[in-house]
Formats: structure tokens, C-alpha cells, sequence
């Protein structure tokens, strides 16, 4: 096995723990779901604070709860006492954080608004929905992980993500089109879903780009070292983050899901 490949067998592996695991918690739904999504989120607070300030362990613990807490209660709440809550724990952090506090600020807010909004597409729009936005993040990282590979080429941002080729950024679109077309064909959605899959491509990326950065940022490889493989949980999540915020703001703009498109 070359180098290229050689992390292939490990991240297989927990990435089957991790689609079994979320598999499972969408086809539950409910509590079990929202459970499951608020202790993601928390850890991902709880990996941020350990990146911009390594020796705050406390800090990052408690934070992390924090985080954890918010968004767990947030659902269960009317909207209007929802979104302050969801903007609490940034609050907080901010005060206590000797440095980086914007970008903990930013990036915790981000989390929990994607958790708030992962737990609304399974609450509203069904498990159909969800299982869509999950195939569209989860195609876009596969396809792009391998024609990337495979394909080589031009780097999309060598400064930020050395790995991350122009071929696997559009294999990831081209990917997400087709989980696009598939839903489209199979439901009452339109063609426009394709489009709209490309989007929430675009936006994953754009998640992993911003996630990618903050790493560089603070010279660490990775977020933690939770999963073996991939990284912690920001490093397998941070696609997800963006995906699910721009698919909020899509519902606020287009209706989304609606007729659909």
C-alpha cells in the first residue's frame, strides 16, 4: 500500500462506526437524535477551545458543556427563546478566552446554529431530508477524497489544505448533483434539487475550508484525536457545519423544502 493510501483501512473503518452510529440516531429520531447531535456539538466547542488555547483544559471542558447544554434545550424550546440561547455559549467564551475570541466566538456559533438546524430537518422535514443532507456531505468528502487522489492536479488552497485538489473539489459537485438527481427522480422534489445538492456541496466545503484554516492557524494537524483516522470531531463534522447553516438560511430565502423548488 502506497502512502497515498495509507491511511485508506482506518478511516474505512471508523467511518463505518460513525455511518452505523448515524444511521441509527436518524432513523430514531426524537430525543435519542437530538442527544446525539448535542454531544457532537459539544465536543467540536470542546476540540476548538483545545486548539486556540491548549493549556485551558478546564476551560475547554466547560465550554464544551456549555455548548452541549444550549442546543440541547434550544430544541425543545419556542425559536424566540431558542436563537439567545444558541448564542450564549459564544458569549460566554469570548469572556473568559485571553486570545483568539473571535474565532472562538464565530466558529461556536456556526456549530450550534448547525446543530439547531440538523435537529429542525429531522424534527420537520422527516428522515428523508436528513438522510439527503447526509449523503450530500458525506458524497462530497468520498468522491473528493478519492478523485483527488486519483486525479491529482492543481491544489485548491495548498497554503491552508495541501491535500485538497481543484479534480476532488469538483468531483465532490459532481457527486452531490447525482444524490441530487437521484432524490429528485425518486420524490416529488424537482431537477432544481440538483442544483440545490451543489450548493449544499459548495457549502460543506466551505465548512471544511474554514475549519482547515483555524488548524493552520494554530499549527495542529488535527482537531483531536478522537477518531482514528480522521481526526477529531471538528476534522469529520466540519462539513456538516456549513452544509446545515446554509441550508437554514435556504429555508429562511427559498422555502426550502416547499413544493420542493
Amino acid at each position: 500500500m502506497t502512502e497515498k493510501w495509507s491511511d485508506l483501512a482506518v478511516r474505512m473503518g471508523s467511518g463505518l462506526v460513525m455511518v452505523l452510529i448515524g444511521i441509527w440516531g436518524i432513523w430514531v429520531g426524537g430525543d435519542v437524535f437530538h442527544v446525539l447531535v448535542a454531544v457532537i456539538c459539544g465536543l467540536m466547542v470542546w476540540e476548538l477551545v483545545r486548539m486556540i488555547a491548549p493549556t485551558s483544559v478546564g476551560r475547554a471542558v466547560q465550554l464544551g458543556g456549555v455548548a452541549a447544554v444550549a442546543v440541547l434545550l434550544a430544541v425543545y424550546l419556542p425559536t424566540g427563546f431558542a436563537l439567545p440561547l444558541l448564542l450564549a455559549p459564544a458569549m460566554v467564551g469570548f469572556g473568559q478566552l485571553d486570545k483568539h475570541r473571535v474565532t472562538y466566538m464565530t466558529f461556536t456559533v456556526l456549530v450550534l446554529m448547525a446543530g439547531f438546524g440538523m435537529m429542525n430537518v429531522r424534527d420537520d422535514l422527516g428522515f428523508g431530508w436528513m438522510v439527503w443532507l447526509v449523503l450530500v456531505v458525506v458524497v462530497t468528502d468520498v468522491v473528493g477524497y478519492f478523485a483527488g487522489r486519483l486525479i491529482g492536479g492543481p491544489k485548491f488552497w495548498p497554503r491552508v489544505s495541501p491535500k485538497k485538489t481543484w479534480a476532488g473539489t469538483v468531483a465532490g459537485w459532481i457527486g452531490a448533483g447525482v444524490v441530487g438527481a437521484v432524490f429528485a427522480i425518486n420524490t416529488e422534489a424537482t431537477l432544481q434539487l440538483i442544483g440545490v445538492s451543489i450548493a449544499v456541496s459548495m457549502a460543506s466545503q466551505m465548512g471544511d475550508i474554514a475549519e482547515s484554516a483555524i488548524k493552520r492557524r494554530m499549527g495542529v494537524k488535527d482537531s483531536s484525536a478522537l477518531i482514528p483516522g480522521h481526526g477529531g470531531v471538528l476534522d469529520r463534522f466540519d462539513g456538516m457545519l456549513g452544509a446545515s447553516v446554509f441550508l437554514l438560511m435556504l429555508g429562511q430565502v427559498a422555502g426550502f423544502p416547499g413544493g420542493v423548488l
